[in-house]
């Protein structure tokens, strides 16, 4: 089964739950307004992408929370990814043992189709 992390009205989330719909493709969506992430989990995805693809420093999140002032590494990028699940590039797919992050309609069509 296809697992979908995000939320629920981010525009690249959207996009992505519109692809599996349009393709018949199930999926599960596993909110981060409603829904809190463990930390382990964070764990296991930075060592499959690394931290830096799944810190969001474009999101309102990291603007509203001053994080370019602390000028973080990449342990200090992860420990706020586990305080505030909001900073997570969205969305993360994971499926069969992979993790793809964010929405690339051609990864889609090469992973899903």
């Amino acid at each position: 089964m296809i697992k979908v992390y995000g939320i629920k009205n981010c525009d690249s989330v959207k996009k992505a739950l519109k692809f599996f719909k349009e393709h018949n493709i199930e999926y599960e969506l596993f909110d981060f307004k409603t829904q809190e992430l463990p930390c382990e989990k964070i764990e296991e995805w930075s060592q499959k992408v690394g931290v830096k693809t799944l810190f969001n420093a474009r999101s309102t999140t990291y603007r509203n929370l001053k994080l370019k002032e602390l000028n973080l590494d990449e342990a200090g990028q992860k420990e706020w990814l586990c305080k505030e699940n909001l900073l997570i590039k969205r969305p993360v797919v994971e499926f069969n043992d992979e993790l793809l992050v964010g929405f690339n309609e051609e990864n889609y069509q090469r992973s899903f189709l």
